[in-house]
């Protein structure tokens, strides 16, 4: 961004508009295209509608952090953003997923997209001001023009370069030397925000790379460049791991066990909430991420039950204080991990309604990842 204020063109509602848009997020980088816009600048595809959009690998069940990037979409729908979940079924055979069959990663695209409209409450679909629109990679990829796309974000950019985005797919830089596809990767996901003309790019912290792999194309072919949104990163259950930008801590459904699945009912979320770091004042726990992330912001606070031997049943909305709570022994480690456990299991209950409809589509899927 310049060093002059990205928001400086907007007056006080203009600011507080992209407050609003932007509140569950923890970077925004090129935030001068949106007020732009707001201030009667054009949007890249020059319809005067701002469009966000977010890829997405149908590559098995969805972990807690969807709910991060469903919060980020409601905040945009609310304020009439029109937003794109692109079903990256293609990019998902690149990356290996179930096999590289096209027919199962269809299926997971197809509980992807009923998974995010069961946590948006079912939104307005279409093309308009604050509704919601799923598209995948396929259809995308039926155009000549895309694939310029795809050969241009290529050119001039060194293997070397290219490497360094590979955590984009949960990948070291040294894990695909073998496979000439997984280098064309980052330029898919470059071509697919140029192709669809959004103004904003939304994505985990984790994708940050990506994002600025396509700002540095832009760059260089003078192309639009899209607002790059990162929600927070979710640590997995055993906690910090190595390098915090290799992201080696983070929660992914690739091992379910360090991963709180959004299908995950009371006794599976308690046993695996019973096993998750939590060290006695220790601030850097997932049991306290996952509180401040998620069952606060939707419950607005914690109840905690001990066994009535040990003390009584005490209800926390000031987070700090359960987390000192915690610390200095007033709450029991394991009482704590069990208020996290059944708040998350309110919280996910309206998922379970949801897909109690489709029961076909979630026998397919615990047959797909069955398989995995």
């Amino acid at each position: 961004m310049s060093d002059k204020d990205p928001l400086s063109s907007l007056d006080e509602e203009g600011r507080s508009r992209i407050s609003r848009m932007f509140s569950s997020c923890a970077e925004v980088v090129g935030a001068e295209h949106v007020a732009s816009v707001m201030s009667g600048g054009s949007t890249h595809s020059g319809d005067d509608q701002l469009v966000a959009y977010i890829g997405l690998e149908p590559s098995g069940k969805a972990h807690v952090a969807y709910v991060l990037l469903a919060d980020s979409i409601r905040e945009m729908l609310d304020e009439g953003v029109n937003v794109i979940i692109l079903l990256a079924d293609w990019h998902a055979w690149v990356n290996d997923k179930f096999d590289r069959d096209m027919e199962k990663i269809t299926i997971a695209g197809e509980y992807l997209a009923e998974t995010f409209r069961a946590l948006l409450d079912n939104p307005q679909e279409g093309e308009g001001a604050g509704e919601l629109r799923f598209l995948s990679a396929s259809e995308l990829m039926d155009s000549g023009k895309y694939w310029e796309r795809v050969l241009r974000c290529s050119k001039n950019m060194s293997l070397s370069r290219v490497r360094r985005t590979f955590s984009i797919m949960g990948r070291d830089e040294e894990s695909s030397d073998h496979d000439l596809a997984a280098f064309y990767y980052p330029a898919l996901q470059a071509a697919d925000i140029f192709e669809l003309e959004v103004d904003i790019a939304f994505g985990g912290m984790d994708q940050r790379k990506a994002h600025m792999y396509m700002r540095e194309v832009a760059d260089k072919y003078n192309w639009p460049k899209a607002t790059c949104v990162h929600t927070p990163m979710m640590s997995g259950l055993k906690g910090p791991g190595g390098r915090m930008d290799s992201f080696d801590h983070k929660m992914s459904k690739s091992d379910p066990s360090n991963a709180i699945l959004l299908d995950d009912d009371r006794d599976s979320l308690r046993s695996k909430l019973r096993g998750a770091f939590l060290e006695v004042g220790n601030l850097e726990s997932p049991v306290f991420e996952i509180a401040r992330l998620i069952i606060m912001p939707r419950l607005g606070s914690i109840t905690v039950s001990p066994d009535p031997k040990y003390g009584q049943t005490s209800t926390w909305d000031d987070l700090d204080l359960f987390i000192s709570a915690v610390s200095d022994g007033s709450i029991h480690p394991l009482d704590a991990k069990m208020a996290v456990a059944d708040a998350l299991s309110d919280i996910f209950e309206p998922l379970a309604q949801h897909f109690a409809t489709k029961s076909e589509l979630m026998s397919a899927m615990d047959s797909l990842v069955g398989s995995q």
